[in-house]
């Protein structure tokens, strides 16, 4: 929505200033990009109300936009918009408000709908079982075609799921944190992993054992360079396809993939993703005993409240 055209001059003039506001107050690089584009979508209706004035902004437009949105269609996977991309509008159009009183526009409206937060989805957290058949998955044999160069490459593959393995579940990165981890990130000497792009911009140091380390090393020196083209690529993750570091949904394919190819019927069934790792190895490390405290550290939570989600998937065990 963010090319949508205004045809009102000063809509225009708020976006901007909007966008300015949001960068002083601190908002994240991508708060500050999107926001402003869910705003535009909200000027571009008002202009379809007749609305031309900001000042003349009242609480039945903020009502009719709500209506527009919640029929509106998804213009990219068709159906309707989710519940989650909604709240994401109305919460935009609400500090859009905000920021319409810190410019002192007189008589600018309240929002005047109640923001309910979307059901989270249930959290699927796999067994240590499953994590090791999702290991033992990388290593099992498998039909290649007969040449050496094709062989290498397929190891060289198995190594980098291996790795992924590691990154997401041992070391519990978010799926970003992961695309993001670069060799100089990496100290095999003192097992130590910096995630320098965390959540909010925070780093954070994440220790990892001599067996996952033996796995890293094995792909960082024996595989990785099979499947870079660039002698100055940092990436850790490389494509097979084009030499360029790995993005997420290529790493999520990658996982489904090892989920499909164990032979556990009850893990084929499961819905996971990358974060299912991560929400695995902190269930893991609280029913060994580890404090939430510590747990929350090692995840890089800014907030206990998020870290205690897994005390409720331990208790229904």
């Amino acid at each position: 929505m963010k090319n949508l055209p205004l045809n009102n001059p000063g809509f225009e003039l708020l976006e901007k200033g909007f966008r300015e506001w949001l960068d002083i107050l601190g908002y994240c690089a991508q708060g500050v990009y999107n926001t402003p584009h869910l705003i535009r979508e909200f000027f571009y209706h008002l202009e379809k109300q007749g609305v031309k004035n900001i000042n003349h902004l009242e609480q039945q437009h903020i009502k009719k936009y709500h209506e527009y949105i919640s029929s509106r269609p998804n213009q990219r996977r068709g159906g309707g918009l989710s519940e989650k991309y909604i709240l994401m509008h109305l919460q935009a159009v609400a500090k859009l408000l905000e920021y319409l009183n810190h410019r002192g526009i007189e008589n600018a409206p309240s929002l005047g709908i109640r923001l309910r937060q979307p059901q989270r989805k249930e959290i699927t957290v796999l067994t240590i079982e499953e994590i090791q058949i999702l290991f033992e998955v990388t290593r099992k044999e498998k039909e290649v075609i007969d040449l050496s160069r094709y062989k290498h490459l397929q190891e060289a593959i198995e190594s980098r799921d291996r790795a992924m393995l590691v990154i997401y579940y041992s070391c519990g990165l978010r799926r970003n944190e992961g695309v993001h981890i670069n060799l100089n990130d990496i100290n095999l000497d003192t097992r130590i992993l910096h995630v320098r792009k965390g959540k909010k911009y925070k780093e954070r140091l994440v220790p990892f054992n001599k067996t996952n380390a033996k796995i890293l090393e094995e792909y960082i020196y024996d595989h990785r360079q099979q499947l870079v083209r660039s002698k100055t690529e940092s990436a850790l993750f490389i494509s097979l396809n084009n030499g360029k570091p790995m993005q997420s949904d290529s790493l999520y394919d990658r996982l489904k993939t090892l989920q499909s190819q164990s032979e556990d019927i009850q893990l084929q069934q499961k819905e996971i993703g990358l974060h299912t790792l991560r929400h695995s190895i902190a269930t893991h490390l609280l029913q060994n005993g580890m404090s939430l405290e510590k747990i929350a550290r090692f995840l890089g939570h800014a907030s206990m409240d998020s870290t205690q989600i897994y005390t409720h998937l331990v208790e229904k065990e």
